[in-house]
């Protein structure tokens, strides 16, 4: 019997994780090339292993055509041939498992940590996070259990590289994914994400099913669900919206937590002017801009925050325009009684807003008949 290599071939089963009757059958493959390569090879004839005892046989149409010195021949390619081949088999299972899974989060533990790389080991392959990948003031210990953004797999000579990330958007979605049941099974939707890693972010959610509030679901019982997230982000804060179809009241929604008077939209050059309370425009920029760069992060439109007296100021400076100018705003009035600071269309006197076209039309009206 043939203890010393089955001792090994099971070590490498309970280490590698890989099926005894895979490491069999690579084994037998590898022997038999190295079979083929003597003079006094036959031919049509296949390496085969006793499960049982470990005994190596060269079988032609089921009958023994072992040369005598073939355990020697075997012990020799065992260290090489063997192992070589072993490490590919374990490299394509790898890439198989992995390279279908770029995108998801994926657990492990801080194995090795330095100035120009952390390890992170996954179970059966360590990740590499690169510093460009890590979150600002985040600290990565050895033996911490951590979760990651799966970035990339790269194939290279010495097996797949895989790189994971801390500081990506695609971490807070799929964070939510696994705390929030409604978002995993399909009824509540993540519309967008805007990140500051480390210091705050934003998520837009949505629902269409009746009876189902995305913002409660992604908060909670007790504030729950976000509080993991938070926990798993280091303390990271999470604004957590409602989006909306409607542009003007989606830029509204994520600029809070501040109050929103008005919106204002340039479509064409996807551009918003918002008004907002004089004791509000601080908060709605946030410090150093921060919650008004995540609003635009998140909205996709350019925001230009003003302050409701400078609005009222201009919009009184803006009262008369000279007849000869070719640039007019338009001329709608507003449900709070004030005008619209779009332009007007060329060569109409109101903006492109479907509504404020109707109200073009029915003045076009009054004055065709008041003539």
């Amino acid at each position: 019997m043939n203890t010393a290599l089955l001792s090994a071939l099971h070590e490498i089963e309970t280490n590698k994780g890989i099926p005894f009757e895979k490491l069999k059958s690579v084994l037998e493959e590898s022997l038999l090339t190295a079979y083929q390569r003597r003079e006094d090879a036959v031919e049509g004839a296949r390496v085969v292993m006793d499960r049982e005892t470990g005994e190596l046989r060269v079988m032609k149409d089921g009958e023994d055509v072992t040369p005598h010195d073939f355990t020697r021949m075997a012990a020799y390619h065992m260290r090489q041939t063997f192992y070589q081949r072993l490490n590919e088999v374990i490299s394509e299972e790898l890439l198989a498992e992995y390279g279908g899974r770029v995108g998801d989060v994926v657990n492990g533990i801080i194995q090795q940590t330095h100035r120009r790389m952390t390890l992170v080991d996954l179970g059966r392959v360590e990740a590499l996070l690169p510093p460009s990948e890590q979150v600002p003031g985040e600290r990565y210990e050895n033996g911490q259990r951590i979760k990651c953004y799966l970035l990339e797999v790269r194939e290279s000579g010495r097996g797949p590289s895989l790189i994971v990330s801390r500081r990506h958007e695609g971490l807070l979605r799929g964070l939510f994914e696994l705390e929030v049941p409604e978002i995993y099974d399909g009824l509540v939707e993540i519309k967008a994400v805007a990140r500051e890693a480390g210091l705050r972010s934003k998520v837009a959610v949505w629902s269409e099913e009746p009876g189902i509030d995305p913002v409660g679901a992604c908060v909670g019982p007790r504030g729950s669900r976000v509080r993991a997230v938070v926990s798993e982000l280091r303390n990271e804060k999470i604004d957590i919206i409602q989006w909306d179809p409607d542009p003007a009241r989606f830029i509204a929604k994520a600029l809070s937590p501040a109050r929103v008077r008005e919106v204002y939209l340039d479509e064409d050059e996807r551009q918003a002017e918002v008004i907002v309370p004089d004791d509000q425009l601080s908060l709605a920029i946030g410090k150093e801009g921060q919650n008004a760069r995540l609003a635009v992060k998140l909205t996709d439109w350019k925001i230009d925050i003003k302050p409701e007296s400078q609005a009222v100021e201009y919009e009184e400076e803006d009262d008369w325009e000279p007849e000869e100018s070719s640039m007019h705003r338009c001329r709608a009035i507003l449900a709070n009684g004030r005008r619209c600071a779009n332009m007007a269309l060329p060569g109409s006197l109101f903006c492109g807003i479907p509504s404020h076209q109707a109200q073009a039309e029915e003045f076009e009206g009054q004055r065709e008949s008041g003539s």
